[in-house]
């Protein structure tokens, strides 16, 4: 699948301070958000099931269920245009890791949520396994069966990676990563790169603040940003997209203005001294 490099990430649909969840209106301006990354030309949005309830937010009204971001992502844009990518995840559930056993029901939650009859591509998203071929074995059977398309990893090591190779395609990997943070994953990205599969890092942008979201601050993001009369975070999309032609970026955002400036991350083009800046930057991983 053909994607372009800077998609949007709905974990953030609902970010506080942009959305008052709960009042009316609060849906549609979430759907709006939605409708407008596809206008401007978003063909890749990365979701999963267990967002935004992980996050602790509330469930803004006219959705269904307490995990909403698939329901506002239906709601806002099926029938869906032909070359949109939807990505999303299995495995975390709020009582840990899903069984085995349990992940068709996470499937086909996903697949109702979304109102599809296929999900194009599905990551693992693994929390302390040794291996992960029980689990990928499983989404490689619903694979067989045409309910899945493609399959990812996500939070895995490179052990996990020849693991899940053994059983089935891995198209695509999802690890924390930014311009100083998760630079453990450094080798995995070159792998990826070397087979040809994506990597889609998460937390690029919030760095240490992880799930509560921000930007992180730095000071040399910040003067490159200055400069060039850039956002900070345009400059860290920019870099993550300098990292390699495999490597995509899903900044995620409730607000309408933020939407617009990620997007045009795609025209900056760091110069190999402020690369070279950043890539020195030490790493909290």
């Amino acid at each position: 699948m053909t994607v372009r490099r800077i998609g949007f990430g709905a974990k953030r649909l609902g970010g506080r301070g942009v959305v008052d969840l709960g009042r009316p209106g609060d849906a549609a301006q979430v759907k709006g958000l939605l409708r407008r990354a596809v206008e401007l030309g978003v063909n890749h949005i990365d979701t999963a099931a267990f967002y935004p309830t992980f996050a602790h937010l509330e469930q803004p009204r006219d959705f269904t269920g307490l995990n909403w971001a698939n329901d506002a992502i239906r709601q806002a844009l099926a029938p869906y245009p032909n070359d949109l990518v939807i990505a999303t995840k299995v495995g975390p559930t709020e009582s840990g890791l899903a069984r085995p056993d349990q992940l068709r029901g996470l499937v086909e939650d996903n697949l109702r949520q979304l109102g599809l009859d296929c999900l194009d591509l599905v990551y693992l998203r693994q929390t302390g396994l040794e291996t992960v071929a029980e689990h990928f074995g499983v989404l490689a059977e619903l694979r067989e069966a045409g309910m899945i398309r493609h399959l990812g990893l996500s939070n895995v090591r490179a052990e996990h990676l020849s693991q899940a190779q053994e059983i089935a395609p891995v198209v695509a990997v999802q690890n924390r990563y930014g311009v100083d943070f998760g630079r453990v994953n450094d080798a995995m990205l070159t792998a990826c790169g070397e087979q040809g599969i994506a990597f889609v890092p998460f937390f690029a942008l919030t760095g240490t603040g992880r799930e509560v979201g921000g930007l992180t601050h730095s000071d040399p993001v910040q003067t490159i940003a200055r400069d060039r009369g850039a956002t900070p975070a345009q400059i860290r999309i920019a870099w993550t997209l300098a990292r390699g032609p495999h490597v995509l970026a899903i900044p995620g955002t409730g607000d309408p203005a933020h939407l617009i400036e990620n997007l045009a991350a795609a025209t900056v083009h760091l110069s190999p001294a402020e690369l070279a800046t950043l890539n020195a930057l030490p790493s909290i991983d």
